[in-house]
């Protein structure tokens, strides 16, 4: 039977990489004569796997017996949906909550378990009641039910495990764990979690210091509650900085009795997946937040790994950024084993409630997905990819439809196949892109992006920020900084400039990585030793923080930044490293303690602030290697005062507010103004530190990404992606060496290419062509023209048989020449 792993990034079976392409497909809301045209459109599509969330509000009965098999309602046929599957030659992952969202009620709880146990419905703040139907997840009574849930499916899916001859390769666990209470500023404040959070609090701090931060004595239970649902303004950082952090060891702790309850009931041998929740109003800035909260859930636990949940809408020049920072940011939150999942990947036209308002364009598709492929996802799901019809609850609750989810009748509008199995303008567009990634797809599955000597930083405790108290004004004010300058930078502009400027660059976790258990099953450590996580590690005063790594670390500063991140970056500038800092000083800790540890090492002090209002517009002039014909305005710029030469200084004032320091046997620039995104300035403060891209384009015009990524055995794929709304002509280089001799290459507005570099065909080597790989097997190999004229240059000895085109030997060159747009086929030997 086949191994499924998750090993070096990769997904292996039977010790193969594979790049799995799904689509979601959900059969309880599908008759099942339905079934099989979908799951033959899924296929036609490109892809080789299907997944389905497994509604437990559906399955289980009045009487409270599950069906899981059909007896009752063909719509409940679990076991034979993923028989059909297997039978057309489909992959499976399967989605049993508890929780699964996709709209249906209770996020797809049983009604039955909120009349049992009232008291698991949460409290918020101020004591009012949460305003979504969540559940405490460690409560007892939900464990149990859960645990109860998992006893009936978990065989169901064991069973067709595809370890056992089954289609099932993996099996996610809950889903987007803690988005509730996030979007809705709700912390579940249960008296048992407050009586848990106390516990964790004394652990940590000791009985003295946990009053000191809550306000409240934690062997006081009612007081204690009452301080961390009102918190007062003299505790309020210390205070929600502390529910943060242990909300994140509680979602590790729930995630782990998930899984030892899957495993207990069956599932053994394949992956388990969490599902990361985040972007919003199609925009990636918020993404963060949900790896900040689950990271601890997933990092570095064996044979388990983490999705993304993206909803991005259309890719412009304008969240392009977006897409590739969360994959970035995701990445640096896996350990050695882990690799990057999109387990749900916005596929459809966008009309989710059919008013119209919203249709994207078809390839808005196309453009997302082979970033992520450019960028190491080894799974993507297309979600949702076929709608339906939500069936009626199997008992009446009177809530105006009676129908397992709040959609209606209908269900799925926006999918590619409508609700009746219509396709619509992005069926197509999904068939072109899965298609072009098919052709591709050994070299995706085994490929790493590769990578200028640069890192972005990721500072977890930025995203730190889900939970504010509406009253508390220390608070507001630190979230409102936070939200400002963190990540991807004031405007997103430092982000944005790196990409479009033409660097390719992953993120680096400047947190301390969780220490998960041995192994799976092992015992949940105490919370103390828990606390130490991705999301709140502090070395010792006594201990030095490791460097952050060699070469260039680039990162969006705020105000707010912990002690433990200062010291690395310290550390890295102390050992040789280069920092480029954007954004103001950082001056305090996140619980609000003083803290100037990165400053005082730099020599630098912030000595003023001019911020663009009614009466004040800010401008700054360039000095040295930023010099340039005119001043730029900006909308803020902090003075600074101390060591350095002057790289940028603010107009109205004459002072610095942005310098270059050296520090030991480093070098920093710090950019304390929002330049605005000139990717001349850019590329000119990184060329400054001692980095360029290596790939490199003569375009005049922004908006081409491009990457690469390499295997194992050095093939390549050169990923050039033109968000911009006009067609591109370019020269690229790769390093110092022209591509295709010099040959110009053209790229329709909003399109994408996968360039193969030293491909093996057989006994040939495809060394470089302007054309897409369609497919390759032994000594064949089949080229999407993408030019109008194209070539493709092979080093062999053998002859070359093509069914269209030119051939031209040079010894053991051999160029073909391709016109039109039809795929050719070339034979080597």
């Amino acid at each position: 039977m086949p191994q499924v792993l998750l090993q070096d990034r990769r997904i292996t079976i039977d010790g193969r990489p594979r790049l799995l392409l799904a689509g979601e497909v959900h059969y309880f809301r599908l008759a099942r004569r339905d079934w099989a045209d979908r799951l033959d459109r899924l296929r036609d599509c490109g892809a080789d796997t299907v997944a389905t969330y497994v509604p437990w509000l559906w399955h289980e009965l009045p009487d409270r017996t599950v069906d899981l098999t059909g007896r009752t309602d063909e719509r409940r046929d679990l076991a034979g949906f993923l028989d059909l599957a297997h039978d057309r030659g489909l992959h499976a992952i399967v989605r049993p909550g508890p929780f699964i969202m996709a709209e249906i009620k209770n996020e797809g709880v049983p009604f039955r378990l909120y009349a049992d146990h009232p008291h698991l419905l949460a409290s918020t703040w101020d004591g009012a009641p949460i305003p979504t139907r969540t559940l405490d997840y460690l409560a007892p009574e939900f464990l149990a039910a859960a645990d109860g849930w998992y006893a009936q499916v978990m065989p169901v899916v064991a069973g067709r495990l595809a370890t056992r001859g089954g289609p099932v390769l993996a099996v996610q666990l809950d889903n987007e764990i803690g988005m509730l209470s996030w979007v809705t500023n709700s912390p579940d404040l249960t008296d048992g979690l407050c009586a848990d959070l106390a516990r964790w609090a004394v652990d940590r701090y000791g009985r003295s210091g946990a009053a000191r931060r809550v306000g409240a004595d934690p062997s006081d239970a009612p007081a204690w509650a009452a301080a961390l649902r009102t918190p007062a303004d003299e505790h309020s950082l210390t205070l929600h900085d502390d529910l943060g952090r242990y909300m994140r060891d509680r979602y590790r702790r729930y995630v782990a009795a998930l899984r030892e309850s899957a495993q207990r009931h069956g599932v053994t041998g394949v992956p388990f997946l969490v599902n990361v929740h985040g972007t919003d109003e199609k925009r990636g800035r918020t993404f963060p937040i949900g790896i900040s909260q689950l990271a601890q859930a997933y990092h570095g636990q064996p044979q388990l790994t983490a999705g993304s949940d993206y909803y991005l809408g259309d890719l412009t020049v304008g969240n392009v950024p977006d897409l590739y920072v969360s994959n970035a940011f995701l990445t640096a939150s896996l350990a050695a084993d882990q690799p990057l999942t999109c387990l749900e990947f916005e596929a459809g036209s966008g009309d989710y409630t059919e008013d119209l308002s919203t249709l994207y364009p078809p390839e808005a598709l196309d453009l997302k997905i082979r970033l992520c492929a450019a960028q190491g996802n080894r799974l993507v799901n297309l979600y949702l990819f076929a709608g339906g019809h939500n069936p009626p609850l199997a008992e009446p609750v009177g809530d105006g439809n009676d129908r397992i989810a709040f959609t209606g009748q209908r269900h799925g509008f926006a999918a590619p196949l409508g609700p009746e199995g219509r396709p619509n303008h992005t069926y197509p567009a999904a068939r072109r892109a899965l298609h072009a990634l098919r052709g591709a797809a050994d070299l995706l599955a085994d490929g790493d992006e590769e990578h200028d000597d640069l890192a972005l930083g990721f500072v977890p405790d930025h995203y730190l920020t889900e939970y504010r108290h509406p009253a508390s004004a220390p608070r507001t004010a630190q979230v409102a900084e936070l939200e400002r300058f963190r990540g991807m930078g004031s405007r997103e502009i430092l982000a944005r400039a790196l990409l479009l400027g033409g660097f390719s660059f992953p993120a680096v976790n400047l947190a301390a990585p969780p220490a998960p258990p041995a192994e799976s099953g092992a015992p949940t450590p105490p919370p103390a030793a828990a606390s130490e996580s991705a999301a709140s590690a502090e070395p010792a005063p006594d201990r030095p923080a490791p460097p952050a790594g060699p070469g260039v670390l680039v990162l969006a500063s705020a105000p707010t930044l912990g002690a433990d991140v200062q010291r690395r970056l310290v550390a890295h500038l102390a050992a040789g490293g280069r920092l480029l800092l954007h954004g103001p000083l950082p001056v305090r800790d996140h619980d609000g303690a003083d803290c100037t540890l990165l400053a005082d090492a730099l020599g630098l002090r912030a000595d003023g602030w001019v911020e663009s209002g009614r009466d004040y517009f800010p401008s700054v002039v360039g000095h040295g290697w930023a010099a340039g014909p005119a001043e730029v305005r900006v909308g803020w710029a902090q003075l600074l005062s101390g060591a350095g030469e002057p790289v940028l200084t603010e107009v109205g004032s004459g002072r610095p507010c942005a310098v270059e320091v050296s520090v030991g046997a480093g070098r920093a620039l710090v950019i304390a103004a929002d330049q605005p995104c000139l990717l001349d300035f850019w590329r000119a403060a990184l060329d400054r530190l001692g980095v360029r891209p290596r790939l490199r384009h003569d375009a005049g015009t922004a908006g081409l990404v491009l990457t690469s990524t390499v295997d194992r055995s050095g093939q390549r794929l050169l990923h050039l992606i033109n968000v911009a709304p006009s067609a591109v002509e370019f020269g690229l280089s790769d390093g110092d060496r022209p591509v295709l001799s010099g040959r110009r290459l053209r790229m329709p507005a909003r399109s994408g290419l996968m360039l193969p570099v030293g491909v093996r065909v057989g006994p040939a080597t495809l060394v470089e062509t302007s054309c897409e790989l369609v497919s390759r097997e032994g000594s064949t190999v089949e080229l999407r023209p993408t030019q109008g004229e194209d070539i493709a240059v092979f080093a062999t000895d053998r002859p070359v048989r093509v069914d269209r085109g030119n051939v031209l030997v040079d010894g053991e060159r051999v160029v073909v020449t391709l016109r039109g747009t039809a795929p050719v086929r070339i034979e080597i030997g």
